[in-house]
């Protein structure tokens, strides 16, 4: 601590990333990174993207990088918002949308970034238990509230709400934005984009890090009526107006580019998590239904945290939450299959 820090650097509790490890001979499956690189043409178009114009300022508007996302979702240009990360967008949403009088509606167990936003800037957080089978009702959101945010699907459970239950939530709160975090939909689920022509207060927000393989680049977007996009690009502007570099955003249009490696390799992921999930089960294993590229499995009749410190001892890593209703899961990322069959076989002699 410092005299010099201001009053609410005091009071805030940091998120806490999933660890990186500076060992290469670790099996990583604790921070739901694609195991699979990214396209070819993406790592061409950063190739190419190395020339003298990086003395250069990059677009601050992003319009070649707009222009392949709405193409991508159907949407227009005005409606899609670009930042560095979905954590940077996210922290825009919160500025710009989610500040008001009334309390901000999250889940009890969610993405641990939501609350650290609402101590940073100032907005009072309601957080809503998800119930026994942690699940989220959208009914236990019928309350005054001046927004709602979601991770659909959750993180960390992984479990989906489907797109008749994001209808509902917005038909509930047509004076409220309602925000739903997609960082993982396309491991299984339907986005909510859909709906944004129908929904003007409903924002969708996803990132390139996962299913896209760009986690080192840094890309996110959102998508949404125009008037919520303005109000974005309005705090962007006053914040930092070159948020993605020449890199990133060359990376980013040719992931968009690339179609089939992109559903490729989500399929392969599906495969292997399905996979993964049997083989858990077999092994006493409760699996939480997954549509991300990770699981969230306890077993009845063995400690989570000794089960994480045993695995890392045999050079796999996996996320261990310590929060009271989840203390006992292990979130775990889906690698490739032979990471996971060593997965399998250390968890199996921790068992016996």
């Amino acid at each position: 601590m410092s005299r010099f820090w201001s009053p609410v650097v005091h009071q805030l509790t940091p998120y806490v990333p999933g660890e990186q490890p500076k060992l290469d001979t670790l099996i990583k499956l604790n921070t739901n990174e694609n195991p699979y690189g990214p396209s070819p043409k993406v790592l061409a178009a950063i190739r190419a993207a190395t020339d003298d114009s990086l003395r250069l300022y990059p677009d601050p508007s992003g319009e070649k990088l707009k222009d392949a996302i709405a193409g991508y979702h159907g949407v227009s240009r005005p409606q899609v918002f670009v930042g560095n990360s979905s954590d940077e967008v996210l922290g825009i949403v919160f500025q710009a949308l989610l500040k008001h009088e009334q309390p901000l509606l999250m889940p009890d167990i969610s993405y641990g970034f939501y609350p650290v936003y609402c101590g940073l800037f100032g907005i009072e957080a309601r957080q809503v238990p998800l119930d026994d089978s942690l699940s989220i009702r959208v009914e236990d959101y019928r309350q005054p509230c001046g927004g709602v945010i979601l991770a659909n699907p959750n993180a960390p459970t992984g479990r989906l709400l489907p797109l008749s239950a994001i209808r509902q939530l917005l038909d509930d709160h047509p004076d409220q934005v309602v925000v739903i975090d997609e960082a993982y939909v396309d491991f299984g689920g339907e986005t909510a984009i859909a709906l944004v022509n129908d929904y003007p207060n409903l924002l969708v927000v996803h990132t390139l890090s996962k299913s896209r393989s760009l986690a080192g680049l840094r890309v996110g977007y959102a998508v949404g009526d125009a008037t919520l996009i303005e109000a974005l690009e309005r705090v962007k502007n006053s914040f930092n107006a070159y948020p993605l570099d020449r890199l990133a955003l060359a990376g980013a249009v040719a992931s968009f580019e690339d179609d089939d490696y992109f559903r490729h390799t989500c399929q392969a992921v599906m495969r292997t998590r399905e996979q993964l999930t049997v083989q858990l089960q077999a092994l006493g294993f409760e699996v939480l239904p997954s549509a991300a590229n990770f699981v969230f499995a306890r077993h009845p009749q063995h400690d989570a945290a000794m089960l994480a410190t045993g695995l890392r001892q045999q050079a796999v890593i996996v996320r261990h939450f310590t929060a009271p209703r989840i203390n006992q899961y292990l979130r775990i990322s889906i690698g490739t299959d032979a990471e996971c069959t060593r997965l399998v076989q250390v968890l199996g002699s921790l068992l016996s």
